[in-house]
Parts: structure tokens; sequence; C-alpha cells
């Protein structure tokens, strides 16, 4: 690649930065999020490298039992939104023999498809052995990759410029006056939501939820600035602190410390924790 081109691409790359789209303190029109969706390239691929991956999950054999404690299930068909004829197979991983006596655990990742680890991290409690063992104990469901195209782009957000991790209203629109969930349905969040409620339907109590994230330098960098420019907002181009080691968000509606506490514990043991914000 010749110098030229070098500097063509960065001047592209600056020109077509989330800041750059639109117009300041006005908020994105049809035109802007048709840009910043053609702007957003490719940077791996679902279909070929993560879902033979997660397929594969449904062939493997207990070490002990020699039984597949895991079935995938395709929950969805998620539109491309860029011309390609493949659209995204959306799966779950999950006990193969669901008993109503046991707990049901449901595990998230991948809602915001630039957050690899949550995709990994399941990924790896799937193939690593643990997973099989609490599947003895309890129920268990994995959605590993939520947001395949956030996955494939490296973006926080869905082809339609959402935030999936904020859309997850139980009939699609959003709640006036309630401060979380306040973007409408997408595409991901009304497939595992539709799942949830159809197939999933006999679960009358789901013991734990847990959902993957992490926190990177582009919150700030990138992201940031992008809800800026897509909302209209001058003059707030952060997400505020980006913690320095791992941490957990609790649902208030539902205090868990003790369950927290325990967790906090265990990963101690291996890595560091964030200090509390409060």
């Amino acid at each position: 690649m010749t110098m030229t081109s070098i500097a063509s691409l960065a001047q592209k790359s600056e020109a077509f930065h989330v800041s750059n789209i639109g117009t300041a303190g006005k908020p994105w029109g049809v035109d802007e999020y048709k840009l910043w969706r053609e702007t957003r390239s490719k940077q791996r691929c679902y279909i070929t490298d993560l879902a033979p991956r997660i397929q594969a999950l449904g062939e493997i054999e207990c070490d002990r039992t020699n039984a597949r404690p895991f079935e995938v299930v395709q929950y969805g068909d998620l539109p491309h939104r860029d011309g390609d004829p493949d659209n995204f197979p959306l799966y779950v991983v999950r006990s193969i023999n669901w008993s109503p006596k046991k707990p049901s655990v449901f595990i998230t990742g991948g809602v915001h498809g630039y957050e690899t680890s949550g995709v990994e991290g399941a990924m790896l409690f799937l193939t690593g052995g643990r997973a099989a063992h609490y599947a003895q104990h309890f129920n268990l469901m994995l959605a590993p990759c939520v947001s395949p195209w956030g996955y494939e782009r490296i973006q926080r957000w869905t082809a339609s410029g959402t935030d999936p991790n904020r859309s997850f209203n139980p009939d699609g629109e959003i709640v006036e006056g309630r401060s979380f969930n306040p973007e409408a349905a997408t595409d991901e969040s009304a497939a595992l939501i539709r799942f949830l409620r159809e197939d999933m339907g006999h679960v009358e109590d789901w013991t734990c939820h847990l959902d993957l994230h992490e926190t990177t330098d582009t919150d700030d960098t990138e992201f940031g600035p992008a809800k800026s420019a897509r909302d209209g907002i001058v003059g707030d181009d952060g997400m505020g602190e980006i913690p320095d080691g791992f941490y957990l968000v609790q649902d208030e509606t539902s205090p868990t410390p003790e369950w927290f506490t325990s967790m906090i514990e265990s990963v101690k043991k291996v890595t560091h924790i964030a200090p509390a914000d409060a």
C-alpha cells in the first residue's frame, strides 16, 4: 500500500468518525444513520468464525457420562441490512435435559457486539467443562452473541443505530418515565424476548440472569461521541469513568448483595477488582 493510499484511508476514517456525522446539536435523520451504518467496516465474520463454534457445542459430550449436556437452538434469523443475502442465525445453547426441579440460569453475551470478552467468556464457560458440571445442578441457557452485526463491526449499536442493551422493552415500546431501556425494541431484543415468551414460557422463575459486558477505552473515544452526535447533544462526549478491573452492576429492583460478595471474592483470586463507585 502506498503512502498516498494510507493517508487517504486515515483522512476517510477521520472524516467518518462518528463525531463528524451530522450537524452539531441536531439529532440524526435517515441520511445520517445510513452514513453511519455504511462507514462501519466489517472486521470479523460471525457466519464463518463464530456461528460454527456455537453450533458445535451441541455435539460436546460429558467426560464422565458420555452424554450430550447441551442442545443448540436457533431462536431467530436477523436481517443483515447490508445487502448480504445471508441473514444472521441467532442461537441459544441450553441444557438438553431441562428439569422443573432444578433452578434455571440464563447467561447472555455480546449484547454489545464490540464487547468481545462477553462472547468469549460465554464460549469458554461452555467449552471448558464448567458448564457441563453446573448443568448437573442447574438448567442452563446461554445466548453467546445477541448482536452479531455489532460483533462483526466491533460496534456497540445494532445496524439501526440503537443500543441493544437499552431496548429490552417487553412490548417493544419505550415506557415513559422509566430510566432503564429508554430505546425502542430492536430486532435483536425482540427475537430474544419472543423466544423467552414462546419457547421458554414454561420456566416460571429464572433464578438468575447474568449479562456479560466489558467497558473499553473506546467508550470514551468513539461510543460516547457517537451517542452525543446521534442525539444532537453538544458538550457531552464521554460515558463517564472507565473502571479498571472486574465489576458488577446490580439490578436495583432485586438486590442480592450476598451473591455479589460471593462473586467478587471468587473473581479476586484470578484478577483485580475495580474500585466501588459508591
